[in-house]
């Protein structure tokens, strides 16, 4: 069963930025953003009260929660924002080096996360892997529109998530209850987009179709609530290092998504890169 939810988990994170990208048109990219935390906050704190989980005790993780509440924001805003200026496919491997610097902030940061020899050959495949990719956008900017900018910030996302989780495993928020920790994340994040969205107009420019609320139930719903709660269950039940394994078929699900629902290009050496980048991402997870 729990392969089989992973896989589930998996292709649903790998379709959010095809679904992000097709919504853009008609509702702005930092208040899709900014909406998706504000309604899966208020259904985490409505679970949370249900289950009876303390979330005003006093317990030492509110400055640690703000922080990483802020990062959280600040990796979907450069994730939203960025698929105006790149592919989905590209966004989800550029995304998806969360692993790699995750790895690198726990080796520098937190005692006992050490990186072992495999680990750091993991890492230097994958930073190769992402210095292709920039060449491919490079090579490719001469005859479409360029995608160093999405690029840039799919990359700035990836490390940003990466600095969330280094800040959850570094503090007491480790201790904490995992629906107090989202709720940190999704309440801080929705005020901060929900702001930004204000400020740049883009909530007198929304269209409010079938579609925008389908795509709003889907990420806000079904990814920011539902998927986390069940990731959160399942490290409770399973080895996280098994689990981790999993983290390269996310991307792989977003290339294939792109490919087929937005007519991605995808050309040899992007496809070159793509695959340097996950075998960097098994080789960081793999365990000795």
């Amino acid at each position: 069963m729990a392969i089989g939810l992973m896989v589930l988990l998996c292709a649903a994170w790998g379709l959010q930025q095809v679904v992000i990208k097709v919504t853009a048109p008609l509702m702005g990219a930092v208040l899709q953003a900014g909406v998706r935390s504000a309604i899966a906050a208020l259904l985490v704190f409505a679970f949370a009260a249900w289950r009876g989980t303390p979330l005003w005790e006093r317990d030492g993780t509110l400055r640690a929660g703000l922080v990483a509440g802020l990062l959280f924001g600040a990796e979907f805003f450069c994730i939203f924002v960025g698929l105006g200026h790149t592919t989905a496919s590209r966004m989800a491997v550029f995304l998806y080096t969360a692993p790699i610097f995750t790895a690198l902030g726990l080796h520098l940061f937190v005692p006992g996360e050490h990186l072992q020899r495999g680990q750091w050959a993991g890492v230097a495949l994958a930073f190769l892997g992402m210095v292709l990719a920039f060449a491919d956008g490079i090579a490719a900017a001469s005859t479409q529109s360029s995608t160093l900018l999405g690029d840039a910030l799919g990359v700035v996302a990836g490390a940003l998530w990466a600095a969330t989780t280094i800040v959850v495993r570094g503090s007491r928020l480790s201790h904490a209850p995992a629906s107090k920790t989202l709720l940190y994340q999704l309440a801080v994040s929705a005020a901060l987009l929900l702001a930004m969205a204000v400020a740049a107009g883009q909530v007198h420019r929304v269209e409010v179709t079938g579609f925008v609320v389908a795509s709003l139930f889907y990420q806000s719903v079904l990814i920011a609530f539902a998927s986390y709660l069940i990731w959160f269950w399942l490290l409770r039940q399973y080895l996280a290092s098994r689990l981790s394994v999993f983290s390269f078929l996310t991307p792989l699900f977003g290339v294939a998504f792109g490919v087929l629902l937005m007519h991605d290009h995808v050309g040899m050496r992007f496809a070159m890169a793509a695959v340097m980048v996950l075998g960097g991402i098994v080789l960081v997870n793999r365990k000795t």
